[in-house]
């Protein structure tokens, strides 16, 4: 993914990531499903990844795009919550491609977990971004 596709995608969702009170309104509000495939190109995951991430199927995310529909309040949060992760890796790690790295291995200060798997809830995100602010800070012993 170039460097243009992660700005733009950062930028048409900076309104509704500002911070967790944006995220929570604008989650009531619903995101088109098509957000899902911004989150594909943001994660490098594979479309059966994200179903996972979303509890549903990848026939379902290409059925909601084509059909126009919008994610429920609980899935267009974790959107939002994911597409606020990614950026805050990206800024912190300075590249999209070294933040994908560190979501695969065993984290510190996750206990050992991979980042990655925790990303099937919203606990688990920000667990995720709590140990970014700790890197980001210096704070990780």
């Amino acid at each position: 993914m170039e460097v243009q596709e992660e700005a733009a995608i950062y930028a048409k969702y900076a309104p509704q990531i500002r911070g967790n009170i944006s995220i929570v309104l604008n989650a009531r509000k619903g995101l088109s499903a098509s957000v899902l495939y911004d989150i594909i190109l943001l994660t490098g995951f594979k479309k059966e990844q994200i179903a996972t991430l979303f509890n549903t199927s990848a026939k379902t995310i290409t059925r909601y795009t084509q059909e126009g529909k919008n994610l429920d309040v609980v899935n267009s949060e974790h959107a939002l919550k994911l597409i606020a992760l990614f950026k805050k890796g990206n800024e912190i790690f300075s590249e999209l491609e070294a933040f994908r790295k560190w979501i695969m291995k065993p984290a510190y200060g996750l206990g050992w977990e991979i980042p990655a798997e925790l990303m099937e809830t919203s606990g688990g995100i920000e667990l995720i971004m709590e140990e970014l602010y700790r890197i980001e800070f210096g704070a990780t012993a």
